[in-house]
């Protein structure tokens, strides 16, 4: 028995697909409405939106990952993973009525094409600031008026990229530092602050205070504060590992040995990936 939405599309996708139509879009929808189908997979027809929230943050991050680590064919894998979440949903919602694959397409084909009146009509746009500012104006008139700039930036994004993005589309209306001194001069003051903070919630309030200056600063020098953080943890957990490796092989323990010591193996660690040396970080 095919599923409804299959049929309804004229496709009864009983058996699995040839080698020959793999590389197909149309293969992929089949093969997610099949899966959900009264005779699918038991795992894939439990799965609802609220379900699924975890599994597409899981591979949006993976997707990162392999572009971290310059991994053509590992992208090339992990954008399909990304792919299949996006059909499962619109899969998901066609079920229960709310909407179909092609309302999404027609969406986005349609916004694409609205905000690029420079590649599809008549504007005259040169450079990717002119593209950028032209971009703004055009999300200010799809807007109901009176929405606030910022309620568009969803809240769950990760913290330093919930910070970045909001501060900058607060610096596109104006509201930025001036010149670069005055962020380093703030970045002096939030210091102070925190090291007189007393108390547990003051120095979390500090802090975040702190956090918030640094990703302003990174935002202004053209620096993704979220990767920068992601690629930092990365050296860190590579240096980290090859001094347990080190340590492991001369038959001690991490915990027996001095901050020097510990130290001393950091900085082997730091020349054996070819990442400079010094002391920690």
């Amino acid at each position: 028995m095919a599923d409804p939405a299959s049929q309804a599309r004229g496709r009864q996708p009983e058996r699995a697909p040839g080698p020959e139509s793999l590389d197909r879009f149309d293969t992929l929808r089949d093969i997610i409405a099949r899966l959900r189908a009264p005779n699918g997979c038991p795992w894939d027809r439990e799965q609802t939106h609220a379900t699924l929230k975890e599994n597409l943050l899981q591979e949006c991050y993976e997707v990162l990952e392999a572009l971290d680590e310059a991994e053509p064919q590992k992208l090339s894998g992990e954008l399909g993973d990304l792919l299949m979440q996006i059909m499962l949903h619109a899969q998901i919602a066609s079920e229960a009525g709310e909407f179909e694959l092609e309302d999404v397409l027609r969406s986005i084909n349609t916004k694409l094409i609205r905000r690029h009146p420079h590649v599809f009509g008549d504007a005259k746009l040169k450079t990717a600031e002119e593209v950028l500012h032209n971009w703004e104006a055009i999300k200010k008139g799809e807007r109901v008026p009176g929405t606030p700039i910022l309620t568009n930036v969803p809240r769950s994004m990760p913290a330093l990229s919930y910070s970045q993005e909001i501060q900058e589309r607060a610096a596109r209306v104006g509201f930025d530092w001036k010149a670069p001194e005055d962020i380093i001069d703030k970045l002096v003051e939030e210091i102070g602050e925190f090291k007189e903070a007393e108390g547990q919630e003051a120095k979390e309030w500090e802090f975040g205070d702190l956090l918030f200056v640094l990703v302003n600063i990174a935002r202004r020098q053209g620096v993704d504060s979220e990767t920068a953080l992601r690629q930092a943890n990365e050296r860190f957990r590579r240096r980290f590992e090859h001094m347990e490796k080190v340590v492991r092989e001369r038959g001690q323990a991490l915990n027996q040995l001095s901050f020097d010591e510990l130290n001393a193996l950091w900085d082997e660690a730091k020349k054996h990936t070819n990442e400079g040396s010094g002391t920690l970080p």
